[in-house]
């Protein structure tokens, strides 16, 4: 019986060589098997324009897949399956954008293998005129990992030199998200210190985390990183195989000037970096266009803003498929005040599962802009964003909930954590007044005095002269709320609770 990879070369040899490497990535480099899952999407769509002489008018993989429905090429659930690839594929090349996790990322990863062999199983008769074989799946493996560390030390191999850095870029990105809510949680502590002992009118307590930052499984990995190691170290490793391997590859070209960008193996070099950045786009790297189509729109150390520029090097970039700059193309078309052309390129992006974007556009669908006004979906993509933690639409979607007087519990629990998540990774202070409020006044189904003090400290600290004057009368009230509950003889337990919550504010 015929194993998967030969089940796929049967179907396609043009199609064999990505599914081969993306199945063999999965395990140890998933961002890297979701970008050859993303060509192999792109390689079966243009197949199937050939095979049923359908001429693409876009390089736009979405329009692609769009333009194959319009033509009833396949069917609906092949389009289905077609755009879940697009987007999966689409975060192999952002995956700090989707704040996921490595374990995150394999199971991603392994669920699109299986799609394709699910799609091609359906599309194989009409290809080949029968039925298609019958096929055994051999399980993933981490071999890839292995031989690729031998072939950049022992051959000095500029590709596998690349994939290493990679793999070090993406545990680094995500070692750094974890740094950050671990400093912040250290910030909070008082919150959960106080959590064991406050709330005097307690409904239900909770503690909330982001996935994102859930512990890793043991899915295997290139690279192994130690507790002691932390982000700045494994940045520095993957700047290392960078400034090895950009000398005959363009790719890490590009990565190697986001590194000196970023100042990976210690202080930043912009100057440097931003300009392999534009040798890497010259040679048509997709990644360094749309990074530098972003400096020419908004500028940067070396690059003035050029809107021209900037909009034919995202075009270029939005056409490979690059989430980011159809966002950004569709921010240069709004500022330009060219809603339809803005809210075209944005639902692009939103559509390949951009939170950004996703966020953006349910703003461009709540006011019509470049639309016909649609509250229904505008809440839809406003979920979306949220769900994939968009700060943005956290905080937004979080607020709406607390004024909502008739959201559920479970409502307001998704409320909590998401406040939570947008002052974990943002500080942000209207987060920290919402939450705090809701906390004092038992929105949340319980009363917490002293988490609400706590932010409302925390929120005044960061806040600038317009918050500080929305903070005071809260502050206040706070105060006299505390001191009202002091005045009933509360429980020693009850009592130490409110005296720190008081302390917090004087």
């Amino acid at each position: 019986m015929l194993n998967d990879i030969e089940f796929i070369n049967g179907f396609s040899v043009e199609l064999s060589d990505d599914y081969r490497l993306a199945k063999s990535y999965v395990r140890d480099i998933p961002t890297q098997a979701l970008v050859y899952i993303r060509s192999f999407t792109h390689k079966l769509a243009a197949q199937l324009a050939v095979q049923h002489d359908v001429t693409f008018t876009s390089a736009n993989l979405y329009d692609r897949i769009e333009q194959l429905n319009l033509r009833r090429v396949i069917d609906v659930a092949a389009v289905r399956a077609l755009h879940r690839l697009r987007s999966d594929g689409n975060r192999g090349a952002h995956p700090e954008k989707y704040h996921l996790t490595q374990t995150q990322l394999v199971s991603i990863a392994e669920k699109s293998i299986h799609q394709i062999l699910q799609i091609i199983a359906k599309l194989y008769p009409s290809l080949h005129q029968g039925a298609a074989p019958r096929y055994q799946f051999e399980a993933f493996d981490s071999y890839a990992g292995r031989d690729l560390c031998y072939r950049a030390v022992m051959k000095n191999d500029p590709e596998a030199q690349y994939l290493v850095g990679m793999s070090l870029k993406a545990k680094g990105l995500m070692l750094q998200e974890q740094e950050r809510a671990l400093a912040q949680t250290t910030d909070g502590s008082l919150l959960a210190n106080s959590s064991s002992h406050s709330s005097s009118n307690s409904a239900s307590s909770r503690s909330t985390s982001s996935s994102s930052n859930s512990a890793e499984s043991n899915t295997p990995s290139l690279i192994s990183t130690t507790v002691e190691q932390t982000s700045a170290d494994v940045f520095a490793q993957a700047a290392h195989w960078f400034h090895i391997a950009s000398v005959h590859h363009q790719a890490a070209l590009f990565e190697h000037g986001v590194s000196l960008l970023h100042g990976y193996s210690g202080a930043a070099n912009p100057a440097t970096g931003e300009a392999f950045i534009a040798q890497a786009a010259a040679q048509g790297i997709v990644n360094a266009q749309a990074l530098l189509g972003f400096f020419y729109l908004v500028g940067s150390d070396q690059f003035e803003v050029d809107i021209n520029q900037a909009e034919t090097l995202l075009t270029l970039a939005a056409n490979a498929e690059d989430a980011e700059a159809m966002s950004n193309l569709g921010v240069l078309f709004y500022q330009n005040q060219q809603f339809e052309q803005a809210y075209l390129w944005v639902n692009k992006a939103a559509q390949t599962g951009y939170p950004h974007a996703q966020y953006h556009l349910a703003l461009m669908l709540e006011q019509g802009e470049g639309c016909q006004v649609d509250i229904a979906t505008s809440q839809q993509w406003m979920q979306e964003a949220a769900e994939q933690g968009q700060l943005d639409a956290m905080l937004r979607c979080g607020s709406d909930i607390l004024h909502d007087d008739g959201a559920s519990q479970q409502q307001l629990n998704i409320a909590e954590h998401y406040l939570h998540e947008v002052i974990k990774y943002g500080r942000n202070v209207t987060a920290m007044i919402e939450l705090s409020v809701a906390l004092a006044d038992g929105i949340l189904g319980r009363i917490d005095v002293v988490q609400a003090a706590y932010l409302l400290q925390q929120a005044n600290l960061h806040a600038n002269e317009i918050q500080r004057q929305v903070i005071e009368p809260l502050w206040q009230s706070l105060l006299m709320q505390i001191d009202s509950v002091i005045a009933l003889n509360p429980t020693e337990d009850e009592l130490a609770t409110l005296q720190q919550a008081k302390c917090l504010l004087a």
